[in-house]
C-alpha cells in the first residue's frame, strides 16, 4: 500500500489512483508512520518536520506552522525544549511521537500507522491517541497493532487477521456481539469454598466454562443467553451471607477476548483442513 513492494495480486486505489501505476501521485497525499522509526539522530525534531514538510511541497508560513507549533504540540513535543534537541537524545517514546507527527503533516488524506504507540508510557499513549483521534476527522487512517485496547480506542472499524488472512471485520460493538456472547465472572475465596463457588456458577449458567483456577481464584465464562446481570448480583448477595468472598467481579467480553477466540478458531480450522 505504501509502495515499498509490488503487489503480488489484486489492486488498491487511493483517491482513484492505482497503487500499481500511480504511486507518484499517491505519495503527495499519503503519510506513513512505520514500525521502525525513520529518523536521523543528528537532526532535531523540528528539523525533521521541516525536511518532511518540504517533501510534501510545504513552503513559507505553511511550513512554519507545521514545524513550529501544530505538529509538535499535537504529540506533546514542545515542552522542555524537546523540539530543538537532537533526535539521538530522544527516548524511544519521543521518537515514536515524532514519527506520528511526521506522518500527519502536509494534509495527508490517507495515513498508514504501524503500532504507533509502541514503547510509550500510559500517559504519553493517551496523549498520542488524542492526537490521532483529532487527526482522523478529516483523513483516512489505516492502523495495524497488536494492542486491542489501542485498536478499540482509535478505530471505527476493526479487522482481525490470523496468519495473513482476514477473519472478520466490523465495529468493536459488532465484533463483541458476534464473538463474545458471554460474561466473565471472577471470584476469590478460601480454597475450602471452591466447590461451592462452582455449584453457584453452574446454577446461574449450566453451560458455564471454567477458564482460570489458581489458589482460590476462579474465572468462568457465563453465556449471555443463560444469565441476566441482575440474577448474578442477587445470587452473589445471598452467597456472601454464608461464604466469605474476598473479591469478585463481573465483566463483559473485551476485545482481547474476541481476538483470542477468533485466532483460536482460525487455527483450529486450519488444523482440521
Amino acid at each position: 500500500m505504501i509502495g515499498f513492494a509490488k503487489p503480488t495480486s489484486g489492486n488498491a486505489f487511493v483517491q482513484d489512483f492505482s497503487i500499481h501505476t500511480d504511486m507518484e501521485n499517491i505519495y503527495n497525499s499519503m503519510g506513513v508512520c512505520p514500525q521502525n522509526d525513520m529518523l536521523w539522530e543528528m537532526l532535531t525534531g523540528r528539523e525533521h518536520l521541516q525536511f518532511y514538510g518540504r517533501l510534501k511541497s510545504l513552503t513559507g508560513s505553511a511550513l512554519d506552522l507545521v514545524s513550529y507549533t501544530e505538529s509538535l504540540r499535537s504529540v506533546n513535543l514542545l515542552l522542555g525544549g524537546a523540539a530543538d534537541k537532537q533526535v539521538g537524545k530522544y527516548s524511544g517514546g519521543m521518537k515514536r511521537r515524532l514519527s506520528v507527527a511526521i506522518s500527519l503533516i502536509g494534509d495527508a488524506k490517507v495515513v498508514y500507522m504501524d503500532e504507533p504507540s509502541t514503547g510509550l508510557d500510559p500517559a504519553s499513549r493517551k496523549s498520542l491517541w488524542s492526537a490521532v483521534k483529532q487527526a482522523k476527522q478529516d483523513r483516512a487512517i489505516i492502523l495495524t497493532t497488536h494492542s486491542m485496547e489501542e485498536a478499540e480506542a482509535l478505530c471505527d472499524r476493526l479487522c482481525i487477521m490470523v496468519d495473513g488472512r482476514l477473519q472478520c471485520i466490523g465495529r468493536p460493538q459488532e465484533l463483541r456481539a458476534r464473538y463474545g456472547g458471554y460474561y466473565v465472572l471472577t471470584m476469590t475465596t478460601s480454597s475450602e469454598f471452591e466447590h461451592e463457588v462452582e455449584n453457584l456458577v453452574l446454577k446461574l449458567s449450566p453451560n458455564a466454562r471454567k477458564v482460570y483456577h489458581l489458589s482460590g481464584t476462579q474465572k468462568y465464562e457465563l453465556s449471555k443467553q443463560e444469565v441476566r446481570i441482575a440474577d448474578v448480583f442477587m445470587a452473589m448477595e445471598n452467597f456472601k451471607k454464608r461464604v466469605e468472598v474476598q473479591a469478585w467481579g463481573l465483566a463483559d467480553t473485551t476485545m482481547e477476548d474476541v481476538f483470542v477466540k477468533v485466532a483460536t478458531g482460525a487455527q483450529s480450522s486450519d488444523q482440521l483442513s
